[in-house]
């Protein structure tokens, strides 16, 4: 893999990553972001409409915690996860958590990692950790790590154990994969941990950086236990420690208006479990990302939506009074209740008022679901419980998503950004 820039703008960086996969053959743009999935399948897609949607990501994001148990299966198989899903020229990135579920707290150790999944907790040395990686074969994985500093509570001592952790771990991954003929060609990004102390952060920056790994994934930053200031500014320190020819991945971001500020300070990577816990809430993406947009037209448009998403706001809906039932009985972490939260991006299409909206879900949106149904339909399947509902949530709100990315590509290339970024502020209430 190797990274090319063709332009630096106030530390957004444009370019290309080449040379990708197993045969070298493939690139990405960056900023770009990963096509989340949840064991090689877009949730709620099949193959056939997940392809329907344009602007698909070049990278697709597997999560060990759905993968563990597959070991044996695969490793008798012995031709890795990509053929056996059916995705056997995708790019595969495996991280070790799935970016949009929460796990508990407290169960790592200085040799063990802890990941949940449908059959409960299972514990990961590093040798078993890059056994399974074996048994995946994928193109990129993120290297096992002490990510456990999502919590209010974390103090200087836990924020440095997960570090020394984490570089115990990245240390004994590397020694077994250059031992490792099934991993030669599969490319391992070390993880910068250390909680909200920025010591520790720019101890892990640091460190990590010195090691031979092809890139680095900026940990624990989701979530609202940190002020958006502290996490500002531990990415701005954080970066400014690590080389530029490597690319940065960031997991748990996603709302337009927190990636627009990650990519100013130099991130480059995104997973796109966002649209997916909006698809969840049955809610659609349904923000502008048109810099072109003269300001008076804009200023216009955006009123017309902020009384839209003010309206979607007052009600307290079935959906997320359920969830908190659900929360009462199995309590979480603030990640968890912040991922059910409504955002000022989207629409909630279980309200009432849709049912006599003929509208598209987004006025000349060119996916699937506004090409053919509207808003009114998807109400009505919402209320009625179908499945399609999803479908047609998930189809939307995945190529709204990208084609954002697409726009801040775009603005990049023309010196724009700037618009585009007061154009998401006006929507981010």
């Amino acid at each position: 893999m190797k990274l090319n820039l063709c332009k630096i703008v106030d530390g957004c960086r444009l370019g290309t990553l080449t040379n990708l996969g197993k045969k070298e053959v493939q690139s990405m743009e960056i900023p770009g972001c990963l096509l989340y999935t949840k064991m090689g399948t877009a949730p709620h897609l099949t193959h056939d409409t997940l392809h329907s949607i344009q602007g698909l990501p070049v990278v697709v994001q597997i999560s060990l915690t759905t993968l563990a148990d597959l070991q044996e299966v695969l490793q008798e198989y012995k031709e890795g996860i990509g053929k056996f899903i059916g995705m056997p020229e995708s790019i595969l990135y495996c991280s070790l958590q799935d970016p949009a579920v929460c796990s508990p707290h407290g169960y790592n150790s200085m040799k063990t990692v802890s990941i949940w999944n449908n059959r409960g907790r299972k514990e990961l040395t590093a040798s078993k950790f890059m056994d399974i990686q074996k048994a995946i074969q994928p193109d990129w994985f993120q290297c096992l790590s002490d990510g456990d500093t999502i919590s209010a509570d974390i103090s200087r001592k836990k924020a440095k154990k997960s570090v020394d952790r984490s570089l115990y771990f990245l240390d004994e991954c590397l020694q077994l994969q250059e031992n490792s003929p099934e991993l030669k060609q599969s490319l391992m990004f070390g993880v910068i941990e250390g909680g909200d102390v920025l010591e520790e952060r720019l101890r892990s920056a640091r460190e990590t950086a010195k090691r031979p790994v092809a890139g680095f994934l900026l940990d624990a930053f989701q979530g609202n236990t940190m002020t958006k200031e502290t996490k500002l500014e531990l990415l701005t320190s954080v970066i400014a420690e690590l080389p530029e020819d490597k690319p940065r991945l960031i997991h748990g971001i996603g709302k337009p208006d927190e990636i627009l500020e990650c990519i100013k300070r130099g991130i480059d990577i995104f997973d796109s479990s966002f649209p997916y816990q909006v698809t969840e809430r049955h809610c659609a993406l349904c923000f502008s990302y048109d810099y072109q947009l003269n300001p008076e037209s804009a200023d216009i448009e955006e009123d017309e939506k902020t009384e839209v998403r003010k309206d979607d706001k007052k009600p307290k809906d079935e959906t997320c009074s359920e969830a908190q039932e659900k929360d009462d009985e199995n309590p979480k972490d603030e990640t968890c209740r912040e991922a059910q939260e409504m955002t000022s991006f989207e629409i909630h299409l279980k309200d009432r008022k849709y049912q006599d909206d003929f509208n598209p879900l987004v006025n000349g949106c060119s996916c699937y679901c506004c090409q053919n149904h509207s808003r009114a339909y998807v109400h009505h399947l919402v209320m009625t419980k179908e499945l399609l509902a999803y479908v047609l949530l998930m189809m939307h709100n995945f190529q709204h998503y990208f084609g954002f990315f697409s726009s801040i590509r775009n603005a990049l290339k023309e010196d724009k950004l700037d618009q585009l970024r007061k154009v998401i502020s006006r929507q981010a209430l």
